[in-house]
């Protein structure tokens, strides 16, 4: 991989969250499934926000939060979503820019609005998560560069894509492209009822066209429906090269064709918020997997990123996070 110029590239749902703290009551007074994430319509989306408290706005989305915590390690990303030519997809696209991400996907000029993701956060720190897509559906087969592709070590994908048929094929296109180039697929599947709508063509596509896979526990027993995470363990070291579970507290374990690896999780004052923990391990991960470390450094390495980001509001990196890593790399 000695021609690539991009260590990865993610692909994912292009949006800008708003996070806010609430009580237990409070998600049930709005009817909200707790650590969910829930697609919601415009008005929707306009009544939650009315109703939610002070809040902070960044970019995000689930391959954004990747992309920016592996160009805060230093790593070269770039990144493929959609937005709409509007105020939040111009807040969007800038902060992609300025933390190091070539982002270079053409806005949408009619339309949906650049989509936002209205985020309640309890007192335990779990992340309530209602997402207006907007734009984001606007993403397809046309959006995908072939030559930004070729051009990576390893493609990152969200399985929130998974739910249009557009975004699917986009996906499939680049993975087919990556894999004609000698380069790497991986995705994350990013929450269980996105695999309960979708297992079977989840289970063929993590057979078919993908080398690494993001899961944590309640997805991984999802997809392949048991009950224990060691039944899920077995049925997933079948079907790709490299598989990275994450157990919360628990740690993570690390699964290839020959070894299982179980990483402790790094110890965490105090959680503020959930949100982006599986991000930033993936973030951390695909750092130290396209430079070549062994699968025990890049899931140590995910866990450091994910003890940061929820140390404090907010899917994105806080502090220096090559400082963090210093020491194991």
């Amino acid at each position: 991989m000695s021609d690539t110029k991009v260590d990865v590239v993610g692909i994912g749902n292009a949006i800008v969250d708003v996070l806010s703290h609430c009580k237990e009551e409070d998600l049930t007074r709005l009817n909200l499934v707790k650590n969910a994430m829930t697609l919601i319509d415009a008005e929707t989306a306009d009544s939650l926000y009315a109703q939610m408290g002070p809040g902070l706005e960044m970019s995000g989305g689930s391959a954004g939060n990747t992309m920016a915590g592996i160009a805060a390690l230093g790593g070269k990303g770039a990144y493929i979503g959609k937005v709409r030519n509007d105020q939040l997809g111009e807040v969007f696209s800038h902060d992609m820019r300025a933390i190091g991400v070539s982002f270079n996907s053409a806005p949408t000029t009619t339309g949906a609005p650049t989509a936002r993701c209205l985020i309640f956060v309890t007192p335990d720190g779990h992340r309530t998560m209602n997402t207006f897509l907007g734009a984001c559906t606007e993403l397809g087969p046309d959006d995908i560069d072939a030559d930004l592709i070729t051009s990576a070590k390893i493609i990152y994908m969200e399985g929130y894509l998974w739910d249009r048929p557009d975004a699917k094929e986009a996906f499939i296109k680049a993975a087919k492209i990556a894999h004609e180039a000698g380069r790497q697929v991986s995705i994350s599947l990013s929450d269980s009822f996105c695999v309960d709508r979708h297992r079977e063509s989840f289970r063929d596509l993590v057979h078919n066209h993908i080398d690494v896979l993001f899961a944590n526990e309640d997805e991984i027993k999802s997809l392949y429906e048991v009950d224990t995470f060691e039944k899920a363990l077995a049925e997933v070291r079948n079907h790709c090269k490299v598989a990275a579970l994450t157990r919360s507290e628990k740690g993570s374990v690390i699964v290839s064709d020959n070894e299982v690896i179980t990483v402790d999780a790094e110890p965490v004052a105090r959680v503020v918020d959930t949100t982006g923990a599986g991000d930033l391990f993936a973030s951390g991960f695909l750092y130290g997997y396209t430079k070549g470390h062994d699968l025990a450094t890049c899931g140590r390495l995910g866990s450091i990123c994910a003890a940061e980001v929820i140390s404090h509001m907010g899917a994105r990196p806080d502090t220096d996070l090559k400082e963090l890593v210093a020491d194991t790399i």
